[in-house]
Formats: structure tokens, C-alpha cells, sequence
């Protein structure tokens, strides 16, 4: 392989391929991880992706990364790969705030387990990526350190609840990163920002902060600007732990490479609505667009109808009942310190009652049930990862789709909590740009428990679409990017004592979501 002539062409390597020349002595840590850090510094200030930051650690680390590979000690599967991870996952010795002010000084004494995997596998934590206040939202953007703008056009959002994840990824700041998706903040914010993101069925990765460990609706998983390289952090991560009863043993090693898969054999779905989401019609026309044009992959490509039940109502229980379990102590200590987003569904949940709960966990068996009679036929369902083209980050939410008036700040996640209340796997893949020219996701979603056979499938699909400028990634002109106005950090209400804090600071537990 010719070796980069520059750090810049250096970070733009995938995660995969950075791993194979450190593991071969053609790459140092060292140099990687100084090559992330002035990526950061150059960029960073348009996107506001990254928030606290460890580089004095980091460089220590990719040092003893660095020692390793040349005493020949065994190598993890990220050996000195740096790493964002998602400012809702605890880290030791670095600040970790969920974006809220409660825990604006928050330095954990230590790692969350999927942090603790990561780095046990060679990973080197470079800092925190921004997320909404407490995860609650889809536009990465809370009081403590702003918002997070698009690497397409920073004046307009970068989704969430994984945005600075995704922004990060797509503008090559760092090769790994972490999320977690409970209606879609893996998959929303990889859409928005031409990046992959993939929610593994419940129980592959263990997510030990939920407060309902039996509940299968929030999970934790791999982003990356491709899909080997989301494939490599689920290998690093996968397998069982205690701390999540739905977690159980499995072969992680087996997603590191899913086996080639023929396109020409798969029959496949494809819907715009799942009919009950609102869409915005160049949205859907995109859609169609798209199908008409990867329609010769597959053995069938055929657009199907949905009769799915009461998914909204299901999964406005769920959600609030998720919130309630988790925020009851912060709320009765002082409801005020929430904000609006967490504080309207632990409010939305205390009203709620028990059956409920008990209608709602029904109703979702029966939406599980109702899913699996399009599977009888096919072997994938496609559909748009979000009904709108990404807006401004000043705007909350999407307000309106299609002239229809959302009811709340997260009804506009209907195309991903759709899947989420199935259970089944999903993964969101760049496919070209809508037609304002912003990055445009394609969900595609494998079978029950099917997560080997729907990467197998992803990649497979990602490497078809190359070829195609309509289908194949976006990736941003990083020579038009410009700050936005007003600045990302304008609705800070006053910056954390110190943005590179390393003193554990442990005192209640934080809010888990």
C-alpha cells in the first residue's frame, strides 16, 4: 500500500485499514492519534461534535500502544484506534455531563462497560461527542455545550441522539465512535450526516445504564463511516454481561468480517411510511428514486404495505415508562433541573398507569407478530431513515411533515421506532443525497435476531452502490464549510469549570435513559 502523504489524507483511511498498518508496524499510534487531534482542532470549531476532551491521556496511551506493537505483544482489535464516545456513557476521569446542568462537573472514577471493552480492546478514548440534554431528542444540542452542526451545512442539525458521533465520523475527526439508539439516535443522526450506524438486536452489546434491564427497547451500538468498520467496534463489544439480562453468549469474532453475500438471491421490501409515518414528499420521492434505481440488485424489490397497530400509542408508553424509571429520584429532588424533553415523558409516564404498561407491552408483542408476515416473503425491508431533510439546529424538533403538525418532540422518530418496537436489527446506510443536497439514509432491516445476515447484506449493498454517484456515500466539502450562525454554543448557559477535567468527581448516580 502507498502510505498517506499527509495527516490529512491519513484520518480519512477507515477504521479497518488504520488498524491493519498499526498491526503491521507501517503506522504508529502516535502518529494517528496526533493526526485526530489537529483534525479536531482545525474542524471541530464548525461542527461542535466533540465536547470534553483526555489528549494528555490519549498520548500516553498511543505511546504504550505504540511500545506494544513493537515488543510484539498481542494486539486488540482496536490497538491505538481513537475513540469518541457518546457523552451518555460514563468515562473514567473525564468529564461526563449527558448535556445537562446537574452533571456539569461530572467526572466519572469509572468506565461504563462498553467503554471499559473498547479500551480493552486497544482503543485509545480521545474525548466525549455531543449529545441532546439526557439523550432526549434527535438534535444533538443542550445547555451545557451547544449543538452539534451538520458537516454539510453546520447551520443546520446533525440529528441525535448520537450526533456528535456522527459528525465526528463523517469529517474524519475520529476513526471509532459509540451511540445508542432507543428511537433511532443510531441510526437518525447516521442518516443526517452520510455516516453508518447500526442498531443491533437487543442483548448483542450489553447496555448496563438502563434502569429496565428486561426492556429490549434501548440498546447500545457501533457507528462508523463505513460498514466494516462498525462491524469491527460490534466484534469489540459483543457478548454477554450480568448487567443486562438480555445479554447472552455469542461468537462476537463472527461480526468482524460477516461472509460475501450474492444481492441477486435476496427479495426485498421496501416501504416509505410503514403506512402510519409522516413523510415530507420529497422525502418519499427520494425514496422512490432510490428503489427505481438499485431495483436490479436484488431477486425482487417490491414496495409492500403495512398493517402494523398502535405504534405510536405503544411506543409513548414505553418510552415514558423508560424515563419514569430512570429519572424518578432527579424529578422529585428537583423537577427543574430536567429539561423540557426528559421532563415532558417522565411527566407523560407519572400519568400513566398500570394497564397502561401492561397494554402497551402487549400491543408491542402484537406489532412483533405483525412484522414477521412481510419476512414470510422477503429477506430485508428498506425504508427512509427520517421523513425530513435535516433542518435548522435552532429548530427543536421538525414542527411539521407534510402540513401535518407533530405532536410532540420526537413523533418525527416514527420511521425508526416503528423498528425499534419490533426488536429486529436495523442499520441506516449512506445512499446520495436528497434533493436539497443533504446526506440521505437508507434503513435497512434484517430479520428476528438476523444481525450477521444483515451486515452481510449492508455491506454487500454499500459496495454496490459505489459505483453510483446517486447511491454511494456523500462525503463533505470540507473547503465550504463555514461556522454557523448563530454560533453552536449560543444557547450554553455557562461552560463546564473545566472542559478537560480529570478528578473524579463521583457523587449520585446520573440520570440513566
Amino acid at each position: 500500500m502507498t502510505q498517506p502523504s499527509s495527516s490529512s489524507d491519513l484520518v480519512e483511511l477507515s477504521a479497518v485499514e488504520l488498524r491493519r498498518l498499526i498491526g503491521t508496524r507501517a503506522l504508529s499510534p502516535v502518529e494517528l492519534l496526533e493526526a485526530c487531534i489537529a483534525r479536531i482542532e482545525q474542524l471541530n470549531p464548525f461542527v461542535n461534535a466533540v465536547t470534553a476532551t483526555c489528549y494528555e491521556r490519549a498520548r500516553a496511551e498511543a505511546r504504550a500502544a505504540e511500545r506494544a506493537v513493537k515488543s510484539g505483544e498481542p494486539l486488540g482489535l482496536l490497538h491505538g484506534l481513537p475513540l469518541g464516545v457518546k457523552d451518555l456513557e460514563p468515562t473514567a476521569g473525564l468529564l461526563s455531563t449527558m448535556g445537562t446542568p446537574a452533571l456539569r462537573n461530572h467526572v466519572p472514577s469509572n468506565d461504563i462497560e462498553l467503554v471499559r471493552r473498547l479500551r480493552a480492546a486497544g482503543a485509545i478514548v480521545v474525548g466525549k461527542t455531543n449529545v441532546p440534554e439526557m439523550g432526549a431528542g434527535a438534535n444533538s444540542r443542550n445547555p451545557v455545550w451547544g449543538a452539534t452542526g451538520n458537516p454539510f451545512d453546520p447551520n443546520l442539525n446533525a440529528g441525535g441522539s448520537s450526533g456528535g458521533s456522527a459528525a465526528a465520523l463523517a469529517l474524519d475527526m475520529l476513526p471509532v465512535c459509540t451511540g445508542s439508539d432507543t428511537g433511532g439516535s443510531l441510526r437518525i443522526p447516521a442518516a443526517k450526516c452520510g455516516v453508518v450506524g447500526l442498531r443491533p438486536s437487543p442483548g448483542i452489546v450489553p447496555s448496563v445504564r438502563k434502569s429496565l434491564g428486561w426492556s429490549p427497547i434501548s440498546v447500545v451500538g457501533p457507528m462508523g463511516r463505513d460498514v466494516a468498520d462498525a462491524c469491527l467496534q460490534l466484534a469489540a463489544t459483543a457478548g454477554p454481561h450480568p448487567g443486562d439480562p438480555l445479554s447472552y453468549p455469542l461468537e462476537a469474532s463472527a461480526f468482524a468480517r460477516p461472509a460475501p453475500l450474492d444481492l441477486s438471491r435476496l427479495r426485498v421490501a421496501w416501504t416509505t411510511d410503514f403506512g402510519l409515518c409522516d413523510v415530507d414528499p420529497s422525502i418519499r420521492r427520494t425514496m422512490h428514486d432510490r428503489m427505481a434505481a438499485m431495483r436490479g440488485l436484488f431477486a425482487a424489490c417490491d414496495e409492500v404495505r403495512f398493517d402494523l397497530g398502535e405504534v405510536h400509542r405503544c411506543f409513548d408508553v414505553l418510552r415514558a415508562e423508560a424515563f419514569v424509571a430512570g429519572m424518578r429520584e432527579a424529578y422529585e429532588r428537583a423537577p427543574e433541573s430536567l429539561g423540557p424533553n426528559p421532563r415532558s415523558n417522565y411527566e407523560m409516564g407519572a400519568r400513566m398507569s398500570l394497564p397502561d404498561a401492561a397494554w402497551a407491552q402487549t400491543e408491542q408483542t402484537r406489532i412483533l407478530q405483525r412484522f414477521q408476515k412481510v419476512f414470510e416473503n422477503y429477506d430485508l425491508v428498506l425504508s427512509p431513515t427520517t421523513p425530513v431533510s435535516p433542518f435548522a439546529w435552532t429548530q427543536s424538533h421538525a414542527l411539521q411533515i407534510d402540513g401535518r403538525p407533530q405532536e410532540n418532540y420526537y413523533r418525527w422518530l416514527a420511521l425508526t421506532y416503528v423498528v425499534t418496537l419490533t426488536t429486529h436489527p436495523a442499520i441506516s446506510l449512506p445512499c446520495g443525497t436528497d434533493e436539497h443536497g443533504m446526506p440521505f439514509g437508507l434503513q435497512v432491516v434484517g430479520r428476528f435476531r438476523g444481525d450477521l445476515a444483515l451486515l452481510s447484506a449492508a455491506q454487500a449493498m454499500e459496495q454496490a452502490f459505489a459505483p453510483d454517484p446517486r447511491l454511494r456515500r456523500p462525503r463533505p466539502d470540507l473547503a465550504r464549510l463555514r461556522k454557523a450562525e448563530p454560533a453552536l454554543d449560543s444557547i450554553v448557559t455557562a461552560p463546564p469549570d473545566d472542559r478537560h477535567a480529570s478528578v473524579p468527581t463521583d457523587g449520585a448516580p446520573a440520570p440513566v435513559v
